[in-house]
């Protein structure tokens, strides 16, 4: 069975069974900006959002930093129809971040609760792009095996934290903790204990 990314989908998990709620995000967009900004030494001025769904980072981020430049990507038509033009998202699947770039290298790239659903082959293939398409800090909130998952298991992928570790340490970042990751323009100025090795 093929996952939609529906209207349907998106009134379930984002207004029926919200589990983060607008607090919770609230925090890790804090936390997010606050980590970037500390690596790059400035305030961010651009941001990626991978498989950002309806864009619920968006509004949290740009409270932090109005003048923030946000760029989305999701591979749901129905996103792209309804928010693409007002939330600035464009299409794309996970894979297609090997070959697509939207200009600069970002300050943060964002991909939360996203990479558990995305088959493995696609997965390399789109995480391959990340060293390019960040010039700053990768926010990548991926759940493994070993995590109590509350939330939409369908196509839930259980892989352990050590496929992820390999697979994002290929793609050339570097872990910082709190499901951070130093993009390679930034992971040489990074101290030995700052880094999850």
């Amino acid at each position: 069975m093929i996952k939609k990314y529906d209207r349907a989908y998106f009134e379930h998990w984002y207004r029926g069974e919200n589990i983060c709620g607008r607090a919770v995000l609230a925090r890790k967009a804090a936390m997010a900006v606050a980590m970037a900004e500390h690596y790059l030494g400035r305030t961010i001025r651009t941001v990626l959002d991978v498989g950002c769904g309806e864009a619920p980072w968006r509004a949290p981020l740009l409270k932090l930093r109005p003048k923030l430049r946000y760029q989305g990507v999701d591979s749901s038509e129905y996103v792209v129809a309804k928010y693409g033009r007002s939330r600035n998202i464009a299409l794309a699947g996970f894979g297609q971040l090997a070959e697509l770039r939207f200009g600069a290298p970002v300050d943060l790239l964002v991909c939360s609760d996203v990479m558990h659903y995305v088959p493995t082959p696609e997965l390399k293939r789109g995480l391959s792009g990340f060293g390019e398409l960040c010039g700053g800090l990768a926010f990548i909130e991926v759940f493994t095996s070993e995590d109590a998952i509350v939330g939409d298991l369908e196509g839930f992928i259980w892989r352990s934290p050590s496929i992820y570790r390999r697979l994002i340490a290929a793609a050339g970042l570097l872990a910082c903790g709190s499901h951070a990751y130093l993009s390679p323009s930034l992971r040489d100025g990074a101290t030995a204990l700052e880094t999850a090795v």
